[in-house]
C-alpha cells in the first residue's frame, strides 16, 4: 500500500512542473532586494569559517598539552637514568617522540626544554583564538539571523500584497467557486510557511552545504584513511533524504487543505453566529467544527508519523559513522600514526559532518511545507480572470447613459441552463428602468453584467455605443454608482464608509450625499456625528441606517448611471416614502437601473421591464403593462389590491 501510495505521488509531482517550481518562483522574489538579499549569506560564510577553525585550534590546544607533559616526563627520566644507557637508547627515544634521528643528548634536552616551556604560551595563544572565532561567529550569525529574517518579511510582505492584489482583480465567477476560508489561510498561513523557509530553512540549507564541503576538504586533507571511513555515510543519507521529500511535499499540501476546511468552517460560524443562536444550532455546529478540527489533526500526525520514522533512521546512520571513526582512528592512535589532538580534531570535524545531515531532516520537513504553500499561492497569482482589460482597450469617456443589451444570454461558469436568454431592451439617457419578476428571474444579473462583474455567454451590452469588453473596467467603473441588496459597510467611521469611493470628498460633500439618502439626521444624532464607528460589517447600525449609508456612498460619486438593487427593502415604509422621493430628485438626469420587491417603488419608472425565467416577456410604462402583460397584472394584484382592501377595512 505504502508503495503504490509512493508511485502515485512520484506520478503527481512528475505530472505538475508548477509544484516544483513554485519554492524555486517565490526564492526568486528575493532578487527584487538585491544586494540586502546577499548579505545574510555572506555572514553566514564568514559564521561558517569561524565555525571550522575551531577544531584545528582545539587540537593545538590538546597537542600543546600533551606534548608538554611528554617532554617534562622524558626530561625527567633522562636525568635520572645514567648517561651510558641514554646514550644506547638514544636513537629508540629519538624516534618515539618524533625528533630528528641525528641529534645528540644535549639537543635533544635542548628541544624537550623548548617543548616545556613553550606550551603554556600555545595553550593561551589557541584559546585566545578560541575565543575571538567564538565571537566573530556569534557576532556574524547574529547578523545573518537578523537580515535573513529582515529579508523574508520583506518577501512575505511582497506574496502577501501579490496576492491580495490579484484576489481583489478576480471575476465574480471565481470567489463564486472558491470559499473566502481557503483565500484566507492561503493569504495567511501558506505565506508564512513559505517566509520560513526563506528566512530559516534556506539559510540552513545552505549553511549545511557550506559546512558538508568545507568539512570533507579538510577531513581529505588531514587524514584520507578516516575520510574515506565516512564517506559511505552521505549517499545513504541523501537517498533517504530524497525519498522523504517526495512523500512529504503531498501529505504537506493535504495538510493545508485541511486546514483551509477548517478556517472556512470557522469562518462561516463567526460570519452567521446571529442565525446559529436564533436557530439553536450551537451543537451542530461545533460537530461540524470538531470533524475538520479532526480531520486536520489526522492528516498533521500522518507527516508527523513520517518523520518520527526519518530522524531516528538519519541519527542511527550517523551513530554508525561515528563507531566506525572510533574504531579506526583508536588503531591509528595504538598505533602511533595517529596524536591525541589529530583524533579530537577529526572527531569535531566528524561532528560537522552529521550536523548538517541531522539539519537536512528539518530542512527537508520546512521544504516540503513551504513548496507546498508556494504552490497552493501561486494557483491563485497564475489564476487568469475572466474578466479583464482588452489589449487595446480604451478609457470610455464621460457617459451620457444610453445602454443596450443585445441578444444577452449568460451561463454562470458558461455551463448549465442559461439565467438569462436572449435579453435585449434598450435604455436611453436619464430614463429610470424597472426590473421587477419573481425570485430567479434574472434581475440582479442583468445589474451584475452591466458593471462587468461577469460577461454575457453571448450578446453583447453597450453604454453610448461602446461594448463594454472594448473598455476598462476603471473607466467603466467609476461611472456607476451600484447599492446592493447585501448591503456591505467596513470597520471604520461613517463618514470613511460615504466616502468610500471618493476619498478625497469633503466634509460639505459628504453631508450634501447624506442628506440626499435620509441619512444626515440619524448620523447627526450620534455623539460622534459622521466619525461614529460602524463596527466590523456595520454591525451598530440598524438595517434601514445601513442602506441609507449606502445609498449615500452611491451618490457620493454622482455617477451618470445608477443601480439600485432593491436598495430601499430595510426601511420602514415612512422612510421609504421619503427616501423614494428623494432618489426620484437624484435619478432625474441619470440612468437608473432599479430593482424592487415591491411594485409601488418601481410603478412611475420610464420603463419597466417584466422578466420570467430569464427571459423579458414584457416591457413598458405601468398602464401599459396593466394591459397587456398578465404578469405584471398579477403582481399588482397581488400586493397592491390586498393593502388597499385593508386600509378599506
Amino acid at each position: 500500500m505504502q508503495a503504490t501510495q509512493f508511485r502515485k505521488i512520484t506520478k503527481a509531482r512528475t505530472r505538475d512542473p508548477k509544484a516544483r517550481g513554485a519554492m524555486g518562483r517565490a526564492i526568486r522574489y528575493l532578487m527584487n532586494y538585491k544586494r540586502q538579499a546577499a548579505l545574510p549569506y555572506l555572514f553566514l560564510i564568514i559564521a561558517t569559517l569561524a565555525q571550522l577553525a575551531v577544531p584545528r585550534l582545539i587540537r593545538n590546544v590538546i597537542d600543546a598539552v600533551t606534548s608538554g607533559y611528554i617532554a617534562d616526563q622524558v626530561l625527567q627520566a633522562l636525568n635520572k637514568i645514567p648517561a651510558a644507557f641514554v646514550s644506547a637508547a638514544l636513537p629508540k627515544i629519538l624516534e618515539v617522540v618524533k625528533y630528528p634521528a641525528d641529534w645528540t643528548l644535549d639537543q635533544l634536552k635542548v628541544q624537550l626544554g623548548t617543548d616545556i616551556s613553550s606550551a603554556p604560551q600555545t595553550l593561551i595563544s589557541a584559546v585566545i583564538l578560541i575565543i575571538v572565532f567564538a565571537a566573530f561567529r556569534g557576532v556574524f550569525s547574529f547578523l545573518q539571523a537578523y537580515w535573513g529574517e529582515k529579508n523574508s518579511q520583506a518577501v512575505a510582505y511582497d506574496l502577501r500584497n501579490d496576492l491580495y492584489a490579484k484576489i481583489q482583480r478576480l471575476s465574480f465567477s471565481y470567489h463564486d467557486k472558491n470559499q473566502t476560508g481557503q483565500l484566507m489561510i492561503r493569504a495567511t498561513d501558506d505565506v508564512e510557511k513559505v517566509r520560513l523557509f526563506i528566512g530559516q530553512g534556506l539559510l540552513q540549507l545552505v549553511g549545511a552545504i557550506i559546512l558538508l564541503v568545507g568539512t570533507l576538504t579538510i577531513l581529505f586533507t588531514t587524514n584520507t584513511k578516516l575520510a574515506f571511513t565516512t564517506l559511505p555515510i552521505l549517499p545513504i543519507a541523501m537517498v533517504l533524504f530524497m525519498i522523504f521529500g517526495g512523500l512529504s511535499q503531498p501529505l504537506f499540501a493535504k495538510v493545508q487543505q485541511k486546514l483551509s476546511v477548517l478556517n472556512t468552517v470557522l469562518q462561516e460560524n463567526l460570519a452567521g453566529i446571529k442565525v446559529i443562536k436564533a436557530f439553536t444550532r450551537e451543537k451542530q455546529q461545533q460537530t461540524k467544527f470538531l470533524a475538520a478540527a479532526n480531520d486536520s489533526m489526522n492528516q498533521s500526525i500522518v507527516v508527523a508519523r513520517l518523520f518520527t520514522f526519518l530522524f531516528p533512521l538519519i541519527f542511527t546512520i550517523a551513530n554508525l559513522g561515528q563507531a566506525a571513526i572510533l574504531n579506526v582512528g583508536g588503531k591509528e592512535i595504538i598505533a602511533g600514526l595517529l596524536t591525541i589532538g589529530e583524533w579530537q580534531e577529526f572527531s569535531l570535524y566528524l561532528i560537522y559532518l552529521f550536523l548538517p545531515i541531522a539539519q537536512l531532516g528539518f530542512i527537508v520537513t520546512q521544504l516540503g511545507q513551504a513548496s507546498a504553500s508556494a504552490t497552493r499561492i501561486f494557483e491563485i497569482i497564475d489564476t487568469k480572470s475572466d474578466i479583464t482589460d482588452k489589449a487595446d482597450a480604451i478609457k470610455i469617456p464621460a457617459v451620457k447613459g444610453d445602454v443596450k443589451f443585445e441578444d444577452v444570454t449568460f451561463r454562470y461558469f458558461g455551463g448549465g441552463e442559461p439565467v438569462l436568454a436572449n435579453v435585449t431592451f434598450e435604455a436611453k439617457s436619464g430614463e429610470t428602468i424597472a426590473l421587477l419578476g419573481a425570485t430567479g428571474s434574472g434581475k440582479t444579473t442583468i445589474i451584475n453584467l452591466l458593471p462587468r462583474f461577469y460577461d454575457p455567454t453571448e450578446g453583447r451590452i453597450t453604454i453610448d455605443g461602446h461594448e463594454l469588453r472594448d473598455v476598462t473596467l476603471n473607466s467603466l467603473r467609476s461611472q456607476i454608482g451600484i447599492v446592493l441588496q447585501e448591503t456591505t459597510l467596513f470597520s471604520g467611521s461613517i463618514r470613511e464608509n460615504i466616502a468610500f469611493g471618493k476619498p478625497e470628498a469633503t466634509d460639505e460633500e459628504i453631508i450634501v450625499a447624506a442628506t440626499a439618502a435620509q441619512a444626515h439626521d440619524f448620523i447627526s444624532s450620534f455623539p460622534e456625528g459622521y466619525n461614529t464607528h460602524v463596527g466590523e460589517r456595520g454591525t451598530t447600525l440598524s438595517g434601514g441606517q445601513k442602506q441609507r449609508v449606502a445609498i449615500a456612498r452611491a451618490l457620493l460619486l454622482d455617477p451618470r448611471i445608477l443601480i439600485l438593487d432593491d436598495s430601499t427593502s430595510s426601511v420602514d415604509l415612512g422612510t421609504e416614502a421619503a427616501l423614494q422621493k428623494a432618489l426620484d430628485i437624484l435619478m432625474k438626469g441619470r440612468t437608473s437601473f432599479v430593482i424592487a420587491q415591491r411594485i409601488s417603488t418601481v410603478m412611475n419608472a420610464d420603463k419597466i421591464i417584466v422578466l420570467d425565467k430569464g427571459k423579458v416577456v414584457a416591457e413598458g410604462k405601468h398602464k401599459e403593462l396593466m394591459e397587456d402583460s398578465p404578469i405584471y397584472a398579477e403582481i399588482y394584484n397581488s400586493q397592491i389590491l390586498p393593502n388597499e382592501k385593508g386600509g378599506a377595512q
